[in-house]
């Protein structure tokens, strides 16, 4: 493992791999707590800010694309949308379709997004891989 290349990143990347490290460690806890209880309440407050953290930040990511945008930000966007709906849903009672936005938003943003971040020409793979 070489962290040199995460050291040397951008603030914004740094800010990103922090966040995501977090959230993913609060998935785990979400997973294991009982739902609906006030710990389950605040470990979803602070999971939902990791999220929003990791989209908005990705935004101030564009190495990718040579300084433009590319689609993991329309995953970002999608993201921001379904963490939006997922607290609207809980707000207003509606707990089934709360906990499908979550688990939709956990699967596809820190599963589906997460799987690519170690592919050889990113930087947590170049970190974990060489």
């Amino acid at each position: 493992m070489n962290l040199n290349p995460l050291l040397e990143a951008s603030p914004a990347i740094q800010i990103h791999v922090a966040a995501a490290v977090l959230a993913i460690a609060l998935s785990g806890a979400m997973i294991a707590v009982r739902k609906g209880t006030t710990r389950h309440k605040l470990i979803g407050r602070m999971w939902v800010a990791m999220l929003a953290t990791i989209c908005l930040t990705s935004f101030f990511i564009t190495q990718l694309n040579n300084g433009h945008f590319s689609w993991i930000h329309l995953l970002s966007s999608g993201t921001l949308v379904g963490l939006a709906y997922a607290i609207w849903a809980v707000r207003h009672g509606y707990i089934r379709a709360h906990k499908y936005a979550m688990i939709s938003t956990m699967v596809g943003a820190l599963g589906g997004a997460g799987a690519f971040t170690f592919m050889p020409d990113r930087l947590l793979g170049q970190v974990f891989f060489g």
